[in-house]
C-alpha cells in the first residue's frame, strides 16, 4: 500500500513526494476516499488525521486497530487546527480535501503554522482541465469551463505563495485505465514552508 492521490493514478511509491516518513508527525487533512493515516503509522511516522466528520474519523479509529497501530484523530473543520502546536508537524498530505474547503488561504495559514521550516505540504486535487471535458451538451457546457469545479492553478499558486509556501513540484497525473487520455485528472503538488 501506498499513499493515496486519487484512483486509478499514480500514488506515493511513485511520486515520492513524502520522503522517508519513519519517527516523522504526519498530518493527514481531512478524509476524501481512503484513509492514509494507516499506511503512514505503518510506515513509522507518529500519523494524525484532522476531518470535520465523525463517521470519517471513527472509520480511521477502525482501521487503525485492525491494523494494529495507532492513529491520532482530531475531528474539526480543516482550518481548526488550534490543537497542535506551532512549527510541531514535519509533513501534511491533503488529498483531494481542499475542494470542500470554502476558505482555502485560511487552511493554508494554519498549515504553514503547524509545520516545521523547510517541511512539505503535498496537496492532491482534482485536476482544473479535466473537469472541462466532463459535458456532452452545449446547454451544460458552462459547468465544465476551465476552474468552474476546481480552483484554476494560476489561484492555487497565488495562495500558495502568499501563504509563504514554495510549490516545488508538480505532477499532472493520467488515469492508468486508458492509454490515450485526453487530459490529466488529479494534480499533485509539494508545497515547502518558507520563513515562520
Amino acid at each position: 500500500m501506498s499513499i493515496w492521490y486519487g484512483n486509478h493514478v499514480a500514488a506515493e511509491s511513485e511520486l515520492r513526494l513524502c520522503g522517508d516518513l519513519t519517527g516523522k508527525r504526519v498530518l493527514e487533512l481531512g478524509i476524501v476516499g481512503p484513509s492514509n493515516a494507516v499506511h503512514i503509522a505503518q510506515s513509522g511516522a507518529k500519523s494524525l488525521v484532522h476531518d470535520p466528520h465523525a463517521h470519517s474519523i471513527t472509520a480511521v479509529r477502525s482501521a487503525a486497530e485492525r491494523a494494529e497501530v495507532k492513529v491520532e484523530c482530531h475531528q474539526g473543520e480543516l482550518a481548526d487546527l488550534g490543537w497542535a502546536t506551532s512549527a510541531t508537524i514535519d509533513l501534511v498530505i491533503a488529498s483531494h480535501s481542499l475542494t470542500t474547503v470554502d476558505d482555502v488561504p485560511r487552511v493554508l495559514r494554519q498549515v504553514h503554522r503547524v509545520l516545521r521550516i523547510g517541511a512539505p505540504f503535498v496537496v492532491a486535487i482534482g485536476h482544473p482541465v479535466a473537469a472541462m471535458f466532463g459535458g456532452e451538451t452545449t446547454a451544460r457546457m458552462a459547468q465544465y469551463r476551465y476552474g468552474a469545479n476546481t480552483l484554476p492553478f494560476s489561484d492555487l499558486y497565488m495562495m500558495f505563495e502568499r501563504s509563504n509556501f514554495h510549490i516545488d513540484t508538480v505532477h499532472e497525473l493520467t488515469d492508468r485505465r486508458h492509454r490515450d487520455w485526453v487530459t490529466p485528472s488529479v494534480m499533485a503538488l509539494r508545497a515547502r514552508k518558507v520563513g515562520n
